[in-house]
């Protein structure tokens, strides 16, 4: 799509700050800032924080952490300021009246007290009667006095459109083309509190923002008409309309934070997936890859080549095993001193670590990395793979299915192995891994897996670990000992 020369690109996204930030935040931040630094444009963050019974003050610094863990920066928001602020809708109440107050003047909304018990009575009857539901209409043409006469009256009046008989349903989206919504009923756009709804409040931010593009769900292509309706009526220019293909889960379904974790955005670091991995798993699953061998691609990649035009409208599936699978791919294409400082986080974030682990721990972590790099999908992964490194020798606790693994030889491996490696002058891979195999194997003739599983389970406390003879190394010979004992004073 070309942009006149004159126009600055501005785009926003506007979460509400009601909870954990949903993972389709992350989606939108996605393309409206591919959009912007494509076109040299501005990204605003903008809170819509009008609701103000599902308003949490935990929500808004969770949606800039997680933004700002993926790397998708703004240019102007509540937290940095900007030329149009404020951007809480909280904080531009007085901005919003005047607008209703003109609507009002100009006979394009009115007044309506009927109470909630009034409105559900009438949505009952509607939909007993089979048809389509919407106010009634009861309060237009009424003052407050001949309103109060009749049943369901309110003290508070809300504030409706009045939506006209010949209210056009078609407009032009960038992805979709002409679209045809259904016919809006009069819609509140002043509660009772004298805050604006979401109708209202968009369209006047947006308009007073600057905001010449509006990326956004499908689900609000319904609502599209009421916005263009209030652009004409106020005399404003509409921005062009761009709806994103809804996430959905497996049945199809849209994906959401009370039937599926991964709609919450901090789940994703919870789980310990990489940022550059999600945010390269959401482009995917509404634009395709310049070739099919080429579906890894870092944002810097994935913006200069956008267009409106390439995106899917079909619902994508999120497909956790395509991100499991992106995200392996990130943990093992990291140099090694990278995965390290990422594994710390992860430690640190689960706690696992102390915010100043001692050097120690620090070293571990970094002498094993390189072993379990291969294997991880997760940062999560690291606690399990080498949480053994982390701990005191006398705080090991061997894992059921490792216990059951034990064989009758496994007394007279460990009590081989302790002698054997008092041995080696050097504690160094080779020299352990030389003295065990001529002690166990070659002396008493074990297969390896018998000889080594006992040893395994001793040190690490599991079935499955990194490589063993490394991991004896970075151990150190004393622990290595020790929890050998250990684990034989059990049998």
């Amino acid at each position: 799509m070309t942009v006149p020369t004159d126009s600055v690109v501005r785009v926003r996204v506007a979460p509400s700050p009601t909870g954990d930030p949903h993972v389709g935040t992350a989606y939108m931040a996605l393309f409206n800032l591919a959009f912007a630094r494509q076109q040299g444009g501005r990204f605003v963050l903008r809170l819509e924080d009008t609701d103000r019974v599902r308003y949490r003050a935990d929500s808004e610094p969770q949606i800039y952490d997680t933004l700002h863990w993926l790397g998708l920066d703004w240019d102007e928001g509540p937290d940095i300021g900007g030329p149009y602020a404020p951007y809480r809708q909280s904080e531009r109440l007085d901005t919003y009246r005047p607008y209703v107050d003109r609507l009002l003047a100009e006979g394009h909304a009115y007044c309506c007290w009927c109470s909630q018990e009034r409105l559900a009575q009438m949505r009952t009857e509607q939909q007993k009667a089979k048809v389509p539901t919407g106010y009634d209409r009861l309060c237009y043409g009424l003052s407050r006095d001949e309103r109060a006469k009749l049943p369901g009256f309110n003290e508070t009046p809300v504030v409706r459109m009045l939506i006209p008989d010949d209210v056009p349903l078609t407009f032009t989206d960038l992805i979709r083309g002409e679209i045809s919504a259904p016919r809006p009923d009069d819609q509140v756009i002043q509660k009772a509190d004298g805050f604006p709804t979401y109708h209202l409040a968009v369209v006047v931010d947006d308009h007073e923002m600057g905001i010449t593009h509006v990326v956004r769900g499908e689900e609000w292509i319904s609502s599209t008409p009421k916005h263009l309706l209030l652009y004409s009526w106020l005399g404003i220019e509409p921005p062009r309309f761009a709806h994103m293909p809804l996430l959905r889960n497996a049945d199809r379904s849209k994906i959401s934070k009370r039937k599926n974790p991964a709609a919450r955005l901090t789940w994703f670091r919870e789980q310990g997936y990489l940022p550059e991995a999600l945010v390269n798993f959401l482009a995917l699953l509404a634009y395709p890859p310049e070739s099919d061998d080429r579906e890894v691609f870092g944002f810097d990649e994935f913006y200069p080549r956008f267009d409106w035009s390439k995106i899917n409208p079909a619902g994508p599936i999120f497909d956790l095993d395509k991100l499991g699978w992106l995200n392996g791919h990130y943990i093992r294409s990291l140099a090694t001193e990278e995965l390290t400082s990422r594994i710390i986080a992860q430690l640190r974030y689960d706690k696992i670590l102390t915010a100043d682990p001692d050097q120690d721990q620090l070293a571990r972590i970094t002498a094993v990395t390189p072993l379990v790099q291969e294997r991880m999908r997760l940062l999560t992964e690291a606690a399990d793979l080498l949480g053994f490194l982390l701990i005191a020798d006398t705080e090991l606790v061997i894992d059921d299915d490792a216990r059951k693994s034990l064989g009758t030889d496994s007394t007279t491996v460990l009590d081989v192995a302790l002698q054997a490696l008092t041995a080696p002058p050097q504690w160094q891979t080779d020299a352990i891994e030389g003295a065990l195999r001529t002690a166990l194997v070659e002396q008493l003739g074990l297969k390896p897996r018998l000889a080594f599983t006992p040893l395994r389970v001793a040190v690490t406390g599991k079935r499955i670990s990194p490589p063993l003879f490394e991991s004896m190394e970075i151990l150190g010979r004393e622990s290595t000992l020790s929890r050998i004992a250990a684990l034989r004073r059990t049998l």
